[in-house]
């Protein structure tokens, strides 16, 4: 993924603070309800990469600001901190120490992003996680064009070292050369989607609904991401 073009983010998030911004004289807005419409597109995919979390924000608010920002108070209210950021970004990196690694949930397996997205930049974390799940179960079903057994059968069956049968094609990390690092492959393979359905997805569905925090929901993600990946890379053995 392309890195972030911070000078060209600050212009845009500026220009959406111009556009809706009132003039004292016209009493108007600066800009047209149809360019803030598309500056603020613009403005929510920047705020997604900057500030995670930022659409589930709350803020209070006066009715003055209810009455002339209604549509935009949270986009107003992050865009500032956002800006502030991305112009101080080295800035706080070299004062508050070393910059410790971070997971953009755009960076993750496009089954699983794709997945999550919608659910996820609504503040919806658990759902977003159940259906993530759920996208990986149906990709990996694609994979080897099975819809007779999901989760965790699923993976037992498709990362099994037994041979492949007529109807039950397998997933293979490697060659199989009969060394134990290709035993080890599909063996961690496995037991890493029976704790995945097992640990996460079967909580889910049989505790009390209720939303989790942010990070947990990224952890999940991205531990999602790396099953994704093996399944994606992997190579399809089918019955001969």
């Amino acid at each position: 993924m392309s890195k972030l073009n911070k000078e060209w983010a600050v212009k845009e998030l500026n220009q959406f603070m111009h556009l809706i911004d009132w003039d004292s004289v016209t009493r108007q807005r600066n800009g047209s309800a149809a360019e803030i419409l598309g500056q603020r597109h613009v403005v929510e995919q920047i705020l997604d990469r900057v500030l995670s979390g930022w659409r589930s924000s709350e803020y209070s608010t006066n009715q003055m600001e209810m009455i002339h920002h209604g549509d935009w108070i949270r986009h107003m209210r992050c865009v500032p901190g956002a800006i502030a950021l991305l112009e101080r970004d080295k800035e706080l990196s070299d004062n508050l120490g070393e910059f410790a690694p971070t997971i953009s949930v755009t960076g993750l397996h496009p089954w699983v992003w794709s997945g999550a997205q919608s659910l996820w930049q609504s503040g919806h974390y658990r759902s977003a996680i159940e259906d993530a799940l759920k996208k990986v179960n149906a990709e990996t079903q694609n994979r080897v064009s099975r819809r007779d057994v999901s989760e965790t059968k699923l993976f037992q069956e498709s990362f099994s070292t037994d041979p492949p049968q007529m109807g039950k094609p397998r997933l293979r990390r490697m060659l199989n050369d009969g060394s134990e690092t290709y035993r080890s492959l599909q063996a961690g393979a496995m037991k890493f989607a029976e704790g995945i359905y097992s640990g996460i997805r079967n909580p889910l569905t049989h505790e009390t609904p209720q939303d989790m925090n942010e990070q947990v929901a990224l952890e999940f993600l991205a531990a999602l991401s790396v099953l994704a990946r093996w399944v994606d890379d992997a190579t399809l053995e089918e019955f001969a």
